[in-house]
């Protein structure tokens, strides 16, 4: 490949998968283009700029999902896009103007960006399993045939529906634009993904799969039969999937599947001091199994490097290090806060 070849565009690129993915790039030789709402906030794109070969293929962009236009000129030029940003807010009082809205906006005005710079061959665009799943009655197995139930989810209005149906009216919505303009689109549908990051703030994902030790109840029924990937393996599989010729449509991106009971085996016993507890209201002991199938994903060639427990240590230690989650030494924590621990407005990926 050529320089041009490997100049990419990277939206969402100060968060939890856009900071890891840039990071697996610029080790790969690439040209990054990273976009940012605010280039000169320092706080937030420092751990950008710190990378390895940050300072000779790395450069920032300012550009906003909810401005038209803003993506045209870090985009221009690029052989290729990874449309990771999406605007987050489980708090929001307004979402269909601050979360649902600039989401389908957002995704159309890279869409459109890619058609006029004329040298973008393949869109790679960070879906959720959101998309996929969210229905009244779970199935056991779910592949990349499956779409989210929306009239339920407008109804249920459960923890993150608006999430939920921003990526799942945006994916639509980006490939009919691709099919009626003939660009090569492509979608990963990560599970929620879990693992060690290089971003300061607490990543929005993890405040669900880390709700076990912060106390925070209202994520509990995502994880009750929860299915996980590994943020490395995930980012790996977006360079993959780009490089791969042959690769078209939708991939599920998902390594494991485990319940809110095994997680909290799991966190019990690497972290016994958290008092992580062993039984769960309304929750039933034998959950049937969810599968989200990557057969396609594996049939290509791609190959999971990482296993559950590399996940949720590789998450808390990277929390306790950067003192997102207290350090308890010996001593058993009853709930931990959850107040002012965790923005929840970045422009961040969150797949659930």
């Amino acid at each position: 490949m050529g320089s041009e070849a490997k100049t990419v565009c990277v939206t969402g690129a100060s968060g939890f998968i856009g900071s890891w993915l840039i990071m697996r790039l610029l080790e790969r030789d690439y040209t990054v283009r990273a976009t940012v709402r605010d280039p000169d906030n320092i706080k937030k794109v420092k751990h950008l700029l710190e990378l390895p070969k940050a300072k000779t293929n790395l450069t920032l962009w300012k550009a906003d999902l909810s401005v038209e236009g803003s993506f045209d000129e870090a985009i221009k030029g690029c052989a290729g896009v990874f449309h990771v940003a999406t605007p987050m807010d489980f708090e929001s009082s307004d979402p269909e103007n601050e979360v649902i809205k600039p989401t389908i906006n957002g995704v159309l005005d890279i869409m459109k960006a890619c058609a006029k710079a004329g040298t973008v061959r393949r869109i790679v665009f960070t879906s959720s399993a959101g998309t996929v799943d969210v229905e009244e009655h779970k199935k056991t197995f779910y592949d990349e045939s499956c779409w989210s139930d929306l009239d339920f989810v407008q109804s249920k209005k459960m923890t993150g529906w608006m999430y939920f149906v921003s990526k799942t009216l945006a994916e639509k919505a980006a490939w009919k634009f691709a099919e009626e303009n003939n660009i090569d689109f492509i979608t990963i549908i990560p599970t929620l993904v879990v693992g060690p990051f290089i971003m300061p703030s607490m990543p929005p994902s993890l405040i669900t799969a880390l709700s076990l030790l912060t106390g925070n109840e209202s994520h509990y029924g995502i994880i009750k039969q929860g299915n996980y990937v590994h943020l490395d393996d995930l980012c790996i599989a977006h360079i993959f999937l780009f490089e791969l010729p042959k690769a078209e449509g939708r991939y599920i991106c998902s390594s494991h599947d485990a319940s809110i009971y095994d997680i909290a085996k799991l966190l019990r016993e690497n972290y016994p001091e958290y008092n992580v507890p062993a039984k769960f209201k309304d929750i039933d002991e034998n959950l049937m199994r969810v599968v989200f199938s990557s057969k396609k994903l594996l049939d290509s060639g791609f190959e999971f490097r990482y296993t559950l427990e590399d996940m949720f240590v590789g998450a808390v230690e990277t929390c306790r290090a950067k003192e997102l989650l207290p350090s308890v030494d010996n001593k058993a924590v009853e709930k931990l806060p959850t107040e002012g621990v965790v923005p929840l407005s970045e422009e961040l990926s969150v797949p659930i």
